[in-house]
C-alpha cells in the first residue's frame, strides 16, 4: 500500500503525533511525563485528561481522582482544564536517593463506570546538591620512612544528584610531594588516593596543608572542599597489610545477634609493639554499620549487631583499618562487603483502592465491587503474592496482573431476601517456603429491590356472620406479607372492583386488613358477600384475594297473614278435623324460623274449629 503525503512540516508534525496517539492507545495505556525536581507550584506536567481519553466535562460528574501511594499531593489536576500540575516542592533525592530512575506512579481512578489508568511521572535531576566531603578536616599521619608512590586512601565526596550531575572531579593545591590518584577498580568503585611523589623529610617540614576540591558536572557545577592536613613521623616504617584489598561475604537477615561475619587478618612486618595490631572501623562510620556490625578490636573479627533487615538495607560497605602499636603508629586498609540474603519474613500487605458498597440485590452479573491491590516487601518468590477470596460465590477475584492488582466483581445474582450481608475474606499468600499469608475481611451490605409482590395468607377467606352483629364488629382480617425491605415491603389494602352496595355496608382498614361492617346486615337482603382484597407494596406491586361473607339468619320477621278476613259456609254435619279454610301465612325467616311459626298456626285452627263446633 503507498501513501503520498505532501503537507508541510507542520502537517508532517500533526501526522507524528496522530501516530504517537494510536501507538499509545494500542499499547499498555500507561501514560508518561516528565518533571524536572525542584519545580514550582503550579508547573505544567501534561494535559491528563485529555491523554487518557476523558471528557473534561464528566471529570467531576465520574468522581475523577487521583491516587499515589506514599507520595501525598506532590502532584494535582486542575478539574476544570484537566491539567496535571506540580502541587508542592519534589525533590528527587528524598523520593528516590541515587537510584537512576525516579518515577511517581499516579492511579487515576473514574467511576460511573469504575476505570483505573496508571500514570508514571519520570522527576529529572537538577543540579541542585554541592558535593559533600564525610569531614571538614582530614588528619593524615605519614612516616617520612615511606617511599615514593606509596598510596594513602581518602574519603571521596558525596553527590546526592545523579548522572553527569553528580559526576565529580578532584584536585588538590598545587605541591611538590603529592598528587591525586581517581580509578575505577573491577568492582565498579571509585577509588580516591593521595599518591607520594617525592621522600618526606620530617626535618624540613614537619606538616603539610593540602585543600581538596570535588567539582561535579552540573552545570553550574558546584564545588566541595576538605582540609588535608599531614603530619609526617619517624620511626615506625612498616605498616600492617590485608591480604585482599576488598572482601565480600553474605549473610542472612535472620541471622542471630553476634553471628561471625568475617574474620580480618592483617600483617606487620615489624617486630614488639610496632607489629602488634589493632582492628577497627575506618572513620568516619555510617550509623548504619555502626547499628549493624561491631569489630573485635584484637582477633579483627566482625560480627552482627542488633537485627538485619533485607528490606531496609541489603548491602552494607565497611570500611576496616588495621593500626600498629608503633610509637608512630601505621594503618593498613581493605572494604568488606557485606550482602544481606533475604528470608520470606513479611505478611504480604493487601490494600482497597476502590471499593462501591453498598451494592443493590438487581446489580447486573460481573458488576465490579472492589480494585485490590497486594504486595510484598521481600524480593524473589518470596516477593510474589496471589489472591483468593472465600466463599466463591457470589463474588469472585479477577486478576489484573499489573502491579499486582485485582478486581473483585459480581459472579451471580444476589437475593437480599436470601442474605443480606456477605461476609467474604481475601487472602493474600506469597512464594515463600513457608508459605506466609494475610488477611482482610470485607462485609458487602446488599440493599433491597422491589423483587417480591405482596402474597395473601389464604387464596380465599370465609366467613360466616349473623346478619344482628353490631355496626363496627370486625368480620375478619386478611393478611398479606412482602420479603422486601422498607417502603418495599410495606402493604397496603384496597377493595377491588367492589359492588357499591357491597362499599356502603363493608369497609376496609387499608393498613391491617380488618373489615367491619358499617351498616346492618340482612340476610332477607343478601345472603352472601362477594369481594375482592386486593394488596400492593410501596412500588406497586398487587395481589388480590376473594373473601365471602356469609350472613345467618336470626328470627327478625313475624309471620304475615296475607288476607284480612276469611267468610266460608261450613253443613252442620261437618266432621270433625275437616278442612274449612286454607289460611296463608307468610314469614321472610328461614329454616326453623319459619318452620316453627308454621306449625303452631296449624295447631290453632282445630283447636278454634272444635270450640265453634260445640
Amino acid at each position: 500500500m503507498l501513501f503520498s503525503w505532501r503537507g508541510g512540516p507542520g502537517a508532517q508534525s500533526l501526522l507524528l503525533s496522530l501516530l504517537l496517539l494510536a501507538a499509545w492507545k494500542a499499547g499498555s495505556g500507561q501514560v508518561h511525563y516528565s518533571v524536572l525536581e525542584e519545580a514550582k507550584h503550579g508547573t505544567f506536567v501534561g494535559r491528563i485528561a485529555q491523554d487518557l481519553g476523558l471528557e473534561l466535562a464528566e471529570l467531576v460528574p465520574r468522581l475523577f481522582r487521583v491516587a499515589s501511594k506514599g507520595h501525598g499531593d506532590l502532584l494535582e489536576v486542575n478539574l476544570q482544564n484537566g491539567i496535571l500540575f506540580v502541587n508542592s516542592r519534589i525533590d528527587r533525592e528524598e523520593l528516590c536517593g541515587r537510584s537512576a530512575e525516579c518515577s511517581i506512579h499516579l492511579e487515576v481512578i473514574v467511576d460511573r463506570p469504575l476505570q483505573v489508568f496508571h500514570v508514571e511521572v519520570e522527576v529529572k535531576d537538577i543540579n541542585d546538591n554541592p558535593p559533600v566531603f564525610p569531614e571538614r578536616k582530614k588528619k593524615i599521619i605519614i612516616a617520612e620512612s615511606r617511599p615514593p608512590e606509596t598510596r594513602f586512601p581518602l574519603d571521596g565526596a558525596s553527590d546526592a544528584d545523579i548522572g553527569v550531575n553528580s559526576a565529580l572531579i578532584y584536585r588538590i593545591d598545587p605541591n611538590e610531594y603529592f598528587a591525586l590518584d581517581t580509578q575505577n577498580n573491577r568492582e565498579q568503585m571509585s577509588s580516591l588516593s593521595l599518591v607520594l611523589r617525592k621522600s618526606l623529610d620530617r626535618e624540613q617540614i614537619q606538616e603539610h596543608s593540602l585543600l581538596l576540591t570535588a567539582n561535579d558536572g552540573g552545570k553550574p557545577e558546584l564545588t566541595g572542599t576538605v582540609q588535608l592536613l599531614i603530619t609526617v613521623l619517624d620511626v615506625n616504617d612498616n605498616a600492617p597489610e590485608f591480604d585482599q584489598y576488598i572482601y565480600k561475604v553474605t549473610v542472612l537477615e535472620n541471622a542471630f545477634n553476634g553471628t561471625l561475619v568475617i574474620k580480618l587478618n592483617a600483617t606487620d612486618l615489624d617486630d614488639g609493639t610496632n607489629g602488634d595490631i589493632i582492628y577497627s572501623f575506618r572513620k568516619p562510620v555510617s550509623p548504619a554499620v555502626l547499628h549493624a556490625f561491631i569489630i573485635n578490636p584484637n582477633s579483627g573479627e566482625i560480627r552482627t549487631r542488633g537485627k538485619l533487615d533485607f528490606e531496609e538495607k541489603n548491602l552494607y560497605e565497611i570500611s576496616v583499618e588495621a593500626i600498629d602499636k608503633g610509637n608512630i603508629p601505621m594503618a593498613g586498609h581493605c572494604t568488606v562487603l557485606v550482602e544481606i540474603l533475604d528470608i520470606n519474613d513479611n505478611i504480604p500487605e493487601i490494600t482497597i483502592t476502590s471499593l462501591s458498597l453498598p451494592v443493590r440485590e438487581d446489580a447486573q452479573v460481573g458488576t465490579v465491587i472492589a480494585l485490590i491491590s497486594v504486595s510484598d516487601r521481600d524480593s524473589g518468590a518470596n516477593g510474589q503474592v496471589t489472591c483468593s477470596l472465600t466463599p466463591h460465590v457470589p463474588f469472585k477475584l479477577v486478576s489484573r496482573t499489573l502491579n499486582n492488582y485485582y478486581k473483585m466483581v459480581l459472579q451471580s445474582p444476589l437475593d437480599r431476601e436470601e442474605e443480606v450481608v456477605h461476609h467474604l475474606l481475601l487472602t493474600a499468600s506469597d512464594g515463600g517456603n513457608p508459605v506466609h499469608s494475610g488477611t482482610l475481611r470485607i462485609h458487602v451490605q446488599v440493599v433491597d429491590a422491589n423483587d417480591n409482590p405482596p402474597a395473601f395468607t389464604q387464596a380465599q377467606y370465609h366467613m360466616s356472620v349473623p346478619e344482628n352483629v353490631p355496626l363496627g364488629t370486625q368480620l375478619l382480617m386478611v393478611k398479606a406479607t412482602d420479603p422486601d425491605e422498607g417502603a418495599n415491603g410495606e402493604v397496603t389494602y384496597s377493595f377491588h372492583n367492589i359492588d357499591h352496595k357491597i362499599a356502603q355496608i363493608f369497609q376496609l382498614n387499608s393498613y391491617t386488613g380488618e373489615i367491619s361492617n358499617k351498616e346492618a346486615l340482612d340476610f332477607e337482603e343478601y345472603k352472601i358477600y362477594s369481594m375482592e382484597i386486593q394488596a400492593q407494596d410501596g412500588a406497586g406491586l398487587m395481589a388480590r384475594a376473594k373473601v365471602l361473607v356469609k350472613v345467618l339468619d336470626i328470627n327478625d320477621n313475624a309471620p304475615e297473614v296475607t288476607m284480612t278476613s276469611v267468610t266460608t259456609s261450613v253443613p252442620e254435619d261437618f266432621p270433625p278435623g275437616a278442612i274449612i279454610a286454607l289460611i296463608s301465612v307468610h314469614d321472610q325467616d328461614s329454616g326453623d324460623n319459619e318452620d316453627f311459626l308454621m306449625f303452631i298456626f296449624m295447631a290453632i285452627i282445630p283447636f278454634l274449629w272444635v270450640e265453634n263446633g260445640d
